[in-house]
């Protein structure tokens, strides 16, 4: 794999070829900064055989992985998390300039991918089955073992963290890994497979640089026993049917159009802040950022002035999009839901200049059907539409295809149960965008996904459960 990086950063689109490559096999990514326009590097990426030949080396060192001392295994996870660390200034200016995500965030993931990996090296040999009640001189129990080769396809908005969770999950249960990261962060991606590989036995863990192209390939090969994937929903789709058809194991997390609603009572500037928090942050780019928000019409007006308020404060230090042709598809979806009727009170317009940049932007009179409140445009984008009570909202909110997450900002008791009693979403907030307990497992619902992606039970779905009987008759 040939690699050359200059000081700058990225390029590439969710699940499709980058500009510069081909959809098959020894082609190039040339990585763009979506801040600057400059030139971060080109990748070339694995070819067919350089792919098969990685999964037929994860697949002879499954055996002996599997066998391996599970607090082995841990020890060498700590090993990983202190590399990480003593790199994390390198790999955050990576996923800086690959992304565009601000320096100060992009170190806040990979030091979340740190304290993940040293989280299941602490969990994997403390991890249990189950006796069972039985007869009294038999003996019942459960045991797990690891399901062999898995596939973990990751996103670029988040890559260190997401990668970490998953790889660290799926190493300490005894599964051997292939790492396909996102084809818009490619140096960062091989950067971490190199940190990985440096302190596991060969074949353990591998890293395949490609395009959608390449995660075919993957998805294809019959010896990989389990997928786990974080991207969009497209892609989830297409990699459960083709995994699913060789029997193995899936889970992902894919899009979401997470709802919040914004009850009568609420604190206005309070709100507007957490509204801002959830549509804004990394450009909208956050698996649970806010993409559709119901407001109570007593509140709406007051409400909306705030936000724009909140808007215009982040503008003043705009954050990229990840490349050209994302901003491109957020403008296409806002452009069609103003020829619907909706009004722009702030952004809204392609900023001239290098880079991806797209402004801060509020968004008033929509209905449920416009592209900005139906699809997931995953940009900094706040939508709203007004509610004549929260019930209203409630249902609005509810009648949506996902099920990733969803907000309530309300001082109502009541409100707040119907909600959680209505929403059909892995997680529901209350008072808060964003936040959670350490170790908080959630399952996606609807097009969002299936599976636990992280937390505890993550080991559960690295793993087979066989149920054992011992008799103890007589023989």
């Amino acid at each position: 794999m040939a690699v050359s990086t200059t000081h700058t950063s990225p390029d590439p689109t969710r699940e499709e070829p980058a500009p510069g490559t081909s959809a098959g096999a020894a082609s190039v990514l040339r990585i763009e900064d979506p801040t600057t326009g400059d030139l971060v590097g080109e990748i070339d990426c694995d070819t067919a055989e350089a792919i098969t030949g990685k999964v037929t080396a994860a697949h002879a060192a499954a055996r002996d992985w599997e066998a391996t001392a599970v607090t082995e295994r841990a020890r060498l996870l700590t090993l990983i998390a202190d590399g990480l660390e003593s790199a994390v200034d390198e790999l955050a200016g990576l996923n800086h300039r690959e992304t565009g995500k601000s320096l100060e965030d992009s170190r806040g993931g990979i030091e979340a991918g740190i304290s993940t990996l040293r989280q299941y090296a602490e969990l994997g040999p403390v991890h249990r089955g189950f006796s069972l009640r039985g007869d009294r001189l038999a003996a019942d129990f459960t045991r797990h073992r690891a399901r062999g080769v898995v596939a973990v396809i990751t996103p670029w908005n988040d890559p260190a963290a997401i990668a970490a969770g998953l790889i660290g999950a799926a190493l300490v249960m005894g599964n051997t890994v292939v790492h396909k990261p996102s084809e818009r962060c490619p140096h960062l991606g091989a950067r971490l497979g190199e940190i990985c590989s440096a302190v596991l036995p060969e074949g353990v863990l591998a890293t395949v640089t490609g395009t959608a192209e390449a995660g075919r390939m993957l998805t294809d090969d019959e010896r990989i026993a389990m997928y786990a994937h974080v991207g969009s929903t497209a892609a989830g789709r297409d990699i459960h049917s083709r995994a699913t058809a060789h029997g193995a194991h899936v889970i992902r997390e894919n899009g979401g159009n997470d709802a919040l609603l914004v009850d009568s009572g609420v604190d206005i500037g309070w709100a507007a802040g957490q509204a801002a928090l959830g549509s804004f942050a990394n450009a909208g780019q956050i698996c649970t950022s806010v993409e559709r928000i119901f407001v109570h019409r007593d509140v709406a007006r007051d409400f909306t002035a705030a936000l724009v308020a909140e808007a215009d404060a982040w503008n003043g230090s705009p954050q990229p999009l990840v490349d050209r042709r994302h901003r491109q598809q957020v403008h296409r979806l806002l452009t069609q839901s103003r020829e619907m009727g909706a009004s722009v009170h702030t952004g809204g317009a392609v900023p001239d200049g290098p880079g991806a940049h797209y402004p801060a932007t509020v968004v008033g009179r929509c209905r449920p059907e416009m592209p900005i409140m139906s699809d997931e445009v995953f940009g900094p984008v706040a939508p709203i539409c007004v509610v004549d009570d929260f019930a209203q909202g409630l249902e609005l909110a509810a009648a949506d295809p996902y099920g990733l997450a969803a907000t309530v900002l309300s001082p109502d008791l009541g409100h707040v149960l119907a909600a959680i009693d209505t929403l059909r979403v892995g997680t529901v907030k209350v008072n808060a965008v964003f936040g959670g307990a350490p170790g908080g497992s959630a399952e996606p619902l609807g097009e969002s996904g299936s599976g636990f992606g992280f937390g505890p039970e993550l080991l559960d779905e690295f793993a087979t459960t066989s149920v054992i009987h011992i008799s103890g008759g007589t023989q």
